[in-house]
């Protein structure tokens, strides 16, 4: 029997896609391309970048905290002597740094915040000397309102000749709980017309870390370095 001829048999029916769903499917391919290079870019870049970002960031909070031990000399490798607490709100853990010179306690350094800034948390960093006395206080994160909350940061603060942070400077953590407020509330320290919840936040956190750091104090210096404690287990 002869084999039929290749040419005359039908040849086989191919799907064509109407002209829309070619469109879409060009579309889509197209889309994750650019998705596949975008990933790539911003992977790459963070790379290159991080080491950067890492030290600017560190100099930034030793600025900061620079910043609150005014006068206090000590000579330790500061951001290296430093403890990690665990604050049990929502399992955050803030760090401690120890100022010391020539090996005895100068001040404590802690990270802390406030919850209920008008704008939400506001990040803070306090010290408290040796005799249980603020060194300073600063602002490291908020998002009080511009232009009226913001205040309590000094560097938003348009008073630069009597920046509103620098009232802690001094305030003994031994103080009865009652001056630990804003005059509003019967305490000691002032707030601005205005923007009465911003500085309540920070003077009640200021209040609190403070009065912690001066309990705990003697178990602070002592613990070794890179230790994780958790709120109320430093004995």
């Amino acid at each position: 029997m002869t084999a039929p001829d290749p040419a005359l048999l039908p040849s086989p029916s191919r799907t064509v896609l109407p002209p829309a769903m070619r469109r879409a499917l060009v579309s889509a391919f197209s889309l994750l391309a650019f998705t596949l290079a975008f990933t790539f870019f911003m992977a790459f870049t963070y790379e290159m970048t991080r080491e950067r970002i890492g030290k600017a960031a560190a100099e930034q909070k030793m600025r900061l905290i620079a910043e609150t031990l005014p006068g206090l000399r000590y000579d330790n490798a500061l951001l290296e002597d430093v403890l990690e607490v665990e604050n049990g709100a929502g399992g955050r853990v803030g760090k401690i740094w120890r100022a010391r010179n020539a090996g005895a306690p100068v001040a404590l350094v802690l990270e802390t915040f406030a919850p209920d800034g008008y704008g939400g948390r506001i990040d803070l960093i306090v010290s408290l000397d040796n005799a249980g006395r603020i060194g300073g206080v600063r602002v490291a994160a908020h998002h009080e309102t511009p232009g009226l909350g913001d205040y309590i940061d000094p560097a938003k603060d348009r008073k630069k000749e009597n920046l509103w942070i620098s009232q802690f400077i001094g305030a003994d953590a031994a103080a009865p709980a009652r001056q630990w407020e804003v005059k509003k509330d019967g305490g000691s320290f002032d707030y601005r017309a205005g923007a009465t919840v911003s500085a309540r936040a920070v003077t009640r956190a200021v209040a609190r870390a403070a009065i912690w750091a001066n309990t705990h104090r003697e178990a602070l210096f002592a613990a070794p370095a890179g230790k994780r404690l958790k709120a109320g287990q430093e004995e």
